[in-house]
């Protein structure tokens, strides 16, 4: 890896490409509150202190937990934190995900964003879609117009998208300025390789959700030896094919751990031989 950028502009943001996903704050299946608070507000503190200036969260993690432990923790707000959150869908009493897809619903996840982060505007909001796990063709139209205009309200300074298609994300440069997209990529899962090139040659942000392959860890005899290699963990050493991906790639790597979380930052200092990308880009190829 050779001197892949530490930073980039997201929207009117300058923000460090490694930042921090909150999803593991809450309980268990990212439902109800953790078991531990203090040290979810630890993990925070200690990634702001540690330089991260990019968070993402949502208002249905939890639900309203994460979204409460990060002003618990940060809040007044440094100015140049920049917390990204999502809309689209909503949990019930078992803790199932559920599409709210409603203007109504759209307007009200976003006051209950505003609400439990403590904010007066929400720097960037992605629309997360719900047609189906993955993502799945639709319009995103109606949902789409309705951010838009909360945007011109002032409650959204910029949005985003999430779980979408190319086809997806051409209709929604034709409604509105998008200044992110965030999916499902990891280097196992590489279905994104050529939306990741076309969103950088605009200048638009790439957010990989499970860079680290999610509830399902990554596994590779490749990586492993790799990671044995150049004297790193799997994981590092994942994150970092990331961040030598594509400039316009942001990670949110996410955990409860103080110490996970610092390995996590470590990844932007291992450097990647010709010969190990090589091993690497060959595994979800």
């Amino acid at each position: 890896m050779t001197n892949t950028p530490k930073t980039f502009q997201f929207g009117d943001r300058k923000v460090n490409r490694l930042g921090y996903g909150a999803m593991q704050l809450a309980g268990p299946h990212v439902f109800g509150p953790p078991k531990d608070r203090p040290a979810a507000v630890a993990v925070l503190r200690a990634a702001v202190e540690a330089g991260v200036n990019h968070i993402d969260t949502s208002d249905f993690y939890g639900p309203h937990v994460t979204n409460q432990i990060i002003r618990e923790a940060l809040w007044p707000y440094a100015d140049d934190l920049t917390i990204v959150t999502k809309i689209g869908a909503r949990r019930d009493d078992r803790g199932e995900w559920l599409p709210a897809f409603s203007a109504a619903e759209l307007r009200t996840a976003v006051e209950d964003n505003l609400r439990n982060l403590g904010l007066e505007q929400l720097a960037v909001v992605n629309l997360r879609l719900m047609f189906g796990l993955g993502p799945t063709e639709g319009s995103l139209e109606p949902q789409l117009t309705a951010l838009a205009e909360m945007q011109q309200e002032g409650l959204v300074r910029h949005i985003g998208i999430s779980n979408v298609t190319p086809t997806q994300v051409a209709e929604a440069q034709r409604i509105t300025t998008i200044v992110g997209v965030q999916n499902q990529y990891n280097l196992a899962h590489r279905e994104d390789d050529a939306m990741i090139d076309s969103l950088a040659a605009a200048g638009i942000a790439y957010v990989p959700f499970f860079p680290l392959g999610g509830f399902s860890p990554l596994q590779s005899d490749e990586l492993s030896q790799a990671a044995a290699q150049l004297g790193r963990t799997p994981m590092q050493v994942a994150l970092a094919w990331l961040l030598n991906r594509s400039p316009n790639i942001l990670l949110i790597p996410g955990t409860s751990s103080v110490v996970h979380l610092q390995e996590n930052l470590a990844a932007h200092d291992v450097v990647l031989p010709a010969d190990v990308l090589g091993v690497l880009d060959r595994i979800g190829a």
